[in-house]
C-alpha cells in the first residue's frame, strides 16, 4: 500500500520541519511527500533543501488549489494529506493501513485527533465528536473531518472531484460532504495528529463569516436526498449571519441573506 502524503504550505517555515519529520518518521513510511508551495515569502524553500520530498512552487492561489495540485502530482493511489503546522503521531499510517486491511471496501477513513490552542490541549464537545459509517448528515453542523487526519483512494476523487477552488475557506468540509453522499467513512477512534492552533495565518480564525462558505457548500446538495436536513441547517446558517449584519448594520450582507432564507423558506 503505497502512499503520497500532501502539504500544502503558505508563510510556514517556523512550522513545517516539524511536521515533516512527524511524517518522515512513521513506523510505516509513506511513498512520497508532497511540499506544495503556495507562493511563500518567507524562507519556506531554502529550509527544505535537506529534506527528501517533492517541491512544487506555484503563485499564491489558496489552500484548495495547493491541494489539487499535490493530488495531480502524486504517483500513488493513496493520499494522505497534512497542514503544514500539524503534527502525526508516529504509528498514524501504520494505524490506517491495518484499518484497511480489516475493512478493504471502505475507501475513505480519518482518525481522532488532540487540539492544542497556545500549548494548551482543548477538549472536544460531544457534538465535536469524530463520525463514521454513512454520516453525511452528521457532518452538515460543522466540519467534523481533520484533513490532516485523512487517507483516501484516488478514485473516490475521480468519481467525486477535487477541492473547490472558489471556496477561499471550508473548503475541505464542502469536499467531505461531496464524498459522504456516496462513500462510507473510516473512523480510527484514536487520537493520531495534533492539531495546533492559535497563530497567526491560519483561515479559521483569520477569516470572516465562515458560515457563508459552508452556506455556499450545503447549497450544492439540496436537490439531494437529504434536502430537508440541508434546508434545516441552511436556515439556521444563514439567520446566524443575519443576526450578525444587523448587530453590525450592514446593510449589504442583510439584504443578500434575507434573499437567501426567503427562498428557502
Amino acid at each position: 500500500m503505497k502512499i503520497s502524503v500532501i502539504i500544502p504550505t503558505f508563510n510556514r517555515a517556523d512550522f513545517l520541519p516539524k511536521t515533516i519529520n512527524s511524517i518522515q518518521n512513521q513506523t510505516i513510511k509513506p511513498d512520497e511527500i508532497i511540499i506544495i508551495d503556495d507562493g511563500s515569502t518567507d524562507n519556506t524553500k531554502e529550509i527544505l533543501k535537506d529534506f527528501d520530498i517533492k517541491y512544487i512552487y506555484q503563485k499564491n492561489n489558496g489552500v484548495s488549489s495547493a491541494r489539487n495540485l499535490g493530488i495531480k502530482n502524486a504517483k500513488n493511489s493513496w493520499l494522505a494529506f497534512c497542514d503544514s503546522d500539524d503534527i502525526w503521531n508516529n504509528d498514524k499510517l501504520e494505524k490506517q493501513i491495518n484499518f484497511y486491511k480489516l475493512y478493504p471496501n471502505i475507501l475513505f477513513s480519518h482518525t481522532d485527533e488532540l487540539w492544542k490552542f497556545n500549548d494548551k490541549i482543548i477538549n472536544q464537545k460531544k457534538h465535536q465528536q469524530k463520525p463514521k459509517g454513512y454520516c453525511f448528515c452528521d457532518n452538515l453542523s460543522q466540519c467534523k473531518i481533520g484533513a490532516s487526519t485523512v487517507l483516501i483512494h484516488k478514485s473516490v476523487l475521480d468519481d467525486i472531484g477535487l477541492f473547490d477552488e472558489n471556496l477561499k475557506a471550508c473548503e475541505d468540509y464542502d469536499l467531505w460532504l461531496r464524498i459522504l453522499q456516496k462513500y462510507e467513512l473510516g473512523l480510527i477512534e484514536e487520537k493520531l495528529i495534533t492539531k495546533i492552533a492559535g497563530h497567526k495565518g491560519q483561515l479559521s480564525f483569520e477569516t470572516p463569516m465562515m458560515d457563508s462558505f459552508r452556506i455556499e457548500a450545503l447549497k450544492k446538495h439540496l436537490a439531494s436526498k437529504f434536502n430537508d436536513e440541508i434546508k434545516k441547517e441552511l436556515v439556521k446558517k444563514i439567520e446566524i449571519i443575519i443576526k450578525g449584519a444587523l448587530r453590525h448594520n450592514n446593510e449589504k450582507i442583510l439584504k443578500k441573506y434575507q434573499n437567501e432564507l426567503s427562498k428557502l423558506i
